[in-house]
């Protein structure tokens, strides 16, 4: 298989295909079928003979051969597809067709006049490729329909794909015809219970299908992010429609093979190391799939993710109403356990298999969150989503520092953010943290919480390239900060480094809207000083200690002369250097920066906070009433603007609930270190605990959320964020490598 003469033969027919200026007819299935009926060409091999220039060279010399091969492959595909595929020959034709096809197809969509190629139809050609006898035989259907129905119903066939359930041997193609893919899904799960044995050729074969399936959606690859985000995908539209009748069985073979995985299997040590896993090349693939069939009406969220702007998603569809609670609970678990996989701590180095794809399953989950509330519920209503939250908290601690890993900071921070709208995880993150998963951290004693607030290291040690993310970060705390009932120490502490940072005179005045950063970091205090008062006494003596900060800040000069001295005196204080010396935990390491050399694919700006969130007020009864947007001042550039803008803003600092706090207990605490002459501050901890601001405190203020809102420029984000991974993971073979892509750039570092 593949060997030397098999290969010069195929390589031979490309230099035919490449050197010929007449066209060949379609006819001439003696020059064709050298392609794909003499030979088995493994897909490595099939990039390496039919390289990028001669693709191009057919396509712009040679037309309608480059137009005949394609058609003819897919005609191949349909014609075996319709056979049911019975003997060893005609597999090897579909894998050689599908491999050709995954070869080619980016040259096609790389090139603006091509790109409705697939899209049109074939003079004489009919309405072929559903093996629906029903159909219209006068109506010519399009290439990329025929294609796209063929590869589904050959990921479907018995004996070569799926398990044959017959004891005959009936006839194959009426096998095909009549077969309810229903009772073929790939694996036990989300509507079906029984586990079909392992079969490796099947996943190769099935692998392979699933790569030819992401080549042709990568179409949206080829699309300047310029273009309009609400133009849906019409591979993935036609892919997802009601025309593709296993539409329903092909969701949840793809869900359950990824929910189902075990990446350690049986658990013996280095076990990874001695046998090759096919099925993770499959969960890897399937999992693409998932993500790029789930991109729906571009940025609607989960309520009109169902309208009908345009061809029903029917993968959206079903994933919006899984409800049952154990298919809930599979998902959950399945997503928990492989987030959590690289996290496993083993006494043996390397023993254990670490998985790759946690960016796709961030998304995927992500996609679930935002598009079924009833999963988003269901992961909320105990403290199984702090399953999710740890791995979460583990991927952006590791990468903060690597730029060209801005993308999985950011999809995490959106999870936070998507999740911390909702008051259930706020109340969830009270439970202690007993894990010892090696973050570089300092070392603490506390909840989920803490773990969360203390992860601030991404704003004071990450890359510069994730300031935009400070106000989300930020308003993750905000959102939480209602309901925590005991922060530890070494949170408390880190709120006020952080406020310390933000509320110096140049940091406030080196971009327009950093002051937001400000009233964030206050609206938390204000929400635990007058929500949780009571078990919050670690963070009340920090603000205790660290009270001039907060008498600075109400002091802030305006004039424009302090103005104009601050901005000169820029320097490396504030944020750059603010990393702390405090002990990590064992087993940590610092987070890397990228390695030179490493590719990274370029990112849309993501929208300001303002844009990607709404404001909600939470009523007595617990129920969320919108508060109107307020707009927010324009960008200042002169000093006299800057200080009418600082003056505006400094007026409406909400301090006036901590500066009653301190007027009445700094007097107490200074009281009592004199008359006892304490220097210990367990003690006054223990004083704090039980003091009592009821009454002394102005009238509580309404709690505000601010709910993660879908937009365009989301979508868009998510679009080539998306993308930039697929791209990046698919190296063997690197199936875009050296296309003309126009979503995002590819960098090297």
């Amino acid at each position: 298989m593949g060997n030397s003469d098999t290969k010069l033969h195929f390589r031979k027919a490309v230099i035919q295909l490449t050197t010929r200026t007449q066209p060949v007819e379609a006819t001439d299935d003696v020059f064709w079928d050298q392609f794909w009926a003499d030979c088995s060409i493994p897909i490595q091999d099939v990039f390496a003979l039919v390289p990028a220039a001669e693709i191009r060279a057919v396509r712009e010399e040679s037309p309608s051969n480059l137009a005949t091969l394609c058609y003819k492959a897919v005609e191949r595909l349909v014609q075996c597809a319709a056979s049911g595929c019975p003997s060893e020959k005609q597999r090897q034709i579909v894998l050689n067709c599908t491999r050709l096809l995954t070869r080619i197809l980016p040259y096609i969509f790389e090139d603006a006049d091509w790109r409705g190629f697939f899209w049109s139809t074939i003079p004489g050609a009919k309405r072929t490729g559903s093996l629906d006898e029903d159909d219209d035989e006068n109506e010519a259907r399009p290439l990329a329909e025929s294609l796209l129905l063929a590869v589904s119903d050959l990921l479907f066939c018995p004996d070569f794909t799926v398990q044959s359930h017959s004891r005959s041997s009936p006839d194959a193609s009426e096998e095909m015809r009549s077969i309810d893919s229903c009772e073929y899904i790939w694996e036990a799960g989300v509507g079906f219970a029984q586990s079909p044995p392992l079969n490796y050729v099947h996943d190769l074969n099935r692998t392979e299908l699933l790569k030819l399936l992401l080549t042709c959606f990568s179409e949206a690859m080829y699309l300047s992010p310029s273009s309009d985000s609400s133009v849906l995908n019409p591979w993935v539209s036609f892919f997802c429609s009601a025309e593709n009748r296993h539409a329903l069985p092909l969701f949840t073979s793809l869900l359950n093979v990824v929910c189902a995985y075990d990446p350690v299997g049986y658990g013996f040590p280095y076990n990874h190391l001695l046998f090759s896993d096919r099925r993770e090349q499959l969960v890897e693939q399937t999992l693409q799939i998932l993500i790029v069939t789930l991109e729906h009406e571009a940025g609607s969220s989960a309520g009109a993710a169902l309208q009908p702007s345009g061809p029903d998603n029917l993968f959206v569809n079903y994933l919006s109403r899984i409800h049952r609670e154990e298919d809930l609970g599979f998902v959950l678990k399945g997503l928990a356990q492989l987030l959590n996989n690289p996290l496993i701590q083993t006494y043996l180095p390397r023993s254990a298999k670490k998985i790759q794809f946690h960016q796709e399953l961030l998304i995927l989950f992500w996609k679930f969150c935002d598009l079924n509330k009833k999963f988003l519920f269901f992961a909320l209503k105990s403290s199984d989503v702090l399953e999710m939250l740890v791995p979460i908290l583990f991927y952006l601690n590791d990468a903060r520092a690597d730029q060209s890993r801005v993308g999985l900071v950011h999809i995490g921070v959106f999870i936070l953010l998507l999740l911390s709208g909702e008051r259930n995880f706020g109340v969830r993150l009270n439970k202690p943290y007993t894990l010892r998963v090696p973050m570089d951290i300092p070392v603490f004693t506390g909840t989920h919480a803490d773990l969360l607030i203390i992860f601030h290291k991404v704003i004071t040690c990450g890359h510069q390239r994730l300031h935009p993310l400070f106000d989300c970060l930020l308003t993750v705390i905000v959102n939480i900060s209602p309901y925590l009932k005991s922060l530890s120490m070494v949170a408390a502490n880190k709120l006020l480094h952080l406020l310390e940072a933000f509320s110096s005179a140049w940091f406030l005045l080196s971009a327009p809207q950093n002051h937001n950063l400000i009233f964030f970091l206050l609206e938390v205090f204000n929400n635990i000083i007058q929500y949780q008062f009571d078990g919050n006494s670690n963070l009340i003596y920090s603000i205790i200690r660290k009270r001039n900060v907060f008498h600075q800040l109400a002091n802030l000069p305006t004039d424009a002369a302090s103005i104009q001295k601050a901005l000169q005196r820029r320097k490396k204080s504030g944020i750059s250097n603010m990393s702390s010396t405090d002990e990590s935990m064992e087993g940590s390491r610092p987070a890397a920066p990228a390695e030179p050399g490493t590719l990274k694919a370029s990112l849309e700006a993501t929208p300001g906070i303002d844009k990607i969130t709404e404001k909600s007020q939470v009523s007595e009864d617990g129920t969320m009433i919108a508060v109107p947007p307020v707009s927010d001042a324009s960008e200042a550039e002169s000093t006299s603007e800057r200080s009418h803008e600082m003056l505006s803003w400094k007026s409406k600092l909400p301090l006036q609930t901590i500066m009653r706090l301190l007027q009445v207990l700094v007097p107490q605490v200074e009281k009592i270190c004199i008359d006892k002459g304490l220097t210990d501050e367990s003690e006054i901890l223990r004083f704090l605990q039980h003091g009592t601001l009821v009454g002394l405190l102005p009238v509580p203020h309404p709690i505000l959320i601010r709910k993660y809102q879908a937009n365009a420029g989301t979508a868009m984000w998510f679009r080539t964020y998306m993308w930039g991974v697929i791209y990046l993971r698919n190296v063997d073979p690197p199936i875009w490598y050296d296309t003309d892509i126009r979503l995002f750039e590819i960098q090297r570092i």
